[in-house]
């Protein structure tokens, strides 16, 4: 790290670490900060639906054997993932669980 780093740096330099370079999303407002100058070596797959995404990052993660990092909305958009989200559960898809953000979900 270098004294110019910030939040957006160090997660896409932890992202690349772990191998998450394959990022599947419905991109909204929210996610403008993501995508601006999004890092070269990293691929950002567009979803016409948050349910979309999850089930190509699905597909991606059970034919590569290798994890993907999913952006949705918060909300209405995570409702509209969550059928193809229990179905990945079900197919005994690999998951990375963390925190989900959103106005109100964090002190």
């Amino acid at each position: 790290m270098t004294d110019t780093s910030t939040v957006r740096t160090v997660t896409f330099d932890l992202l690349r670490s772990l191998g998450l370079t394959t990022v599947f999303g419905n991109p909204g407002s929210t996610e403008q900060t993501f995508l601006q100058e999004f890092p070269d070596d990293f691929r950002y797959v567009l979803a016409l639906r948050e349910a979309s995404a999850i089930a190509m990052a699905d597909a991606f993660a059970q034919v590569t054997r290798r994890p993907a990092l999913v952006n949705l909305h918060s909300s209405a958009g995570l409702g509209n993932a969550m059928g193809n989200l229990v179905a990945a559960y079900h197919g005994n898809t690999r998951r990375l669980r963390g925190p989900v953000a959103g106005p109100g979900l964090l002190p």
